[in-house]
């Protein structure tokens, strides 16, 4: 049964423990929002997910419920005490580990495991992006629901030509497409954070793109002066002989030097330098 406000509030009095806002503790406190989690996530039992941020575990707790395995990291060292002891300590489907998600943005999944799993994660804005990032580099769920402040959505599903359309939007949608998701009010959270949320639906394409990290940084050279035209921003970024391929693809679409990067679609960034490694 997902944590209520009243019973979220005990809870943490109990625990003696006030939300972190470094952490982007808001806990979640709304039952529907929780079984809209997993109803997009299409959980079944037998799965196995991903958590980031178990929190007070009102997630965890309906994944495992739903009949999934769980791997969880959990970065409040009291929290990660509470969920050792209570959830933890009585399902054997649980692995939680404490530590950092940026260290582990998978929650120490063992690569046997890592070829077919979901991510199911509430994440704070701080780390979504480099998190997402990390994530993207492989090995990939087959989907993903991320609670999310919604300009951080918007971001990530932006298109070409949209101000808010930038490198992580490209290697995003690169390698997943994305599906209804679900507006989240702010008052379904505890403490109320100031800004809307969105629930955030990928699915993994049939033949995923997974940029190098040479291209990653090329990319998103470009769109740290993303008001500068493509044309100078490759001059020696690339080989005379690769920048002029590019650009003929480029000219292919209509577009041009002049083009900035921007208003690029993602299947002419694909084309950027080197092959993709397999997913």
């Amino acid at each position: 049964m997902p944590l209520s406000l009243t019973t979220t509030r005990d809870l943490l009095t109990q625990l003696n423990h006030q939300p972190k806002h470094f952490l982007g503790q808001n806990f979640l406190v709304d039952g529907n929002i929780v079984h809209k989690s997993l109803e997009l996530a299409g959980i079944g039992h037998g799965d196995t997910v991903v958590e980031i941020g178990p929190g007070l575990g009102t997630l965890t707790n309906a994944l495992l419920s739903a009949g999934a395995e769980v791997w969880a990291v959990e970065k409040d060292r009291q929290l990660h005490a509470h969920l050792l002891t209570t959830l933890a300590s009585t399902q054997s489907r649980l692995h939680l580990m404490e530590g950092d998600a940026m260290d582990a943005p998978l929650a120490g999944l063992p690569p046997t495991r890592a070829t077919s799993f979901k991510i199911v994660a509430n994440l704070p804005y701080a780390i979504a992006t480099p998190w997402l990032d990390a994530v993207l580099s492989g090995p990939l769920p087959e989907r993903m629901v991320l609670m999310l402040q919604q300009e951080a959505a918007q971001r990530y599903v932006a298109k070409p030509g949209s101000k808010q359309f930038g490198a992580i939007s490209i290697l995003l949608q690169a390698v997943f497409d994305v599906a209804p998701g679900h507006k989240v009010d702010a008052s379904c959270f505890y403490p109320r954070p100031d800004i809307e949320s969105y629930l955030l639906q990928l699915v993994r394409k049939p033949s995923p793109f997974i940029f190098t990290a040479e291209n990653k940084a090329l990319i998103r050279a470009c769109f740290q002066q993303r008001r500068k035209q493509i044309g100078g921003l490759l001059r020696g970024k690339l080989s005379p002989e690769k920048a002029q391929t590019w650009l003929s693809d480029l000219a292919a679409t209509g577009l041009g030097p002049q083009t900035r990067p921007e208003q690029i679609p993602v299947s002419l960034w694909q084309k950027f330098g080197e092959n993709p490694r397999p997913a």
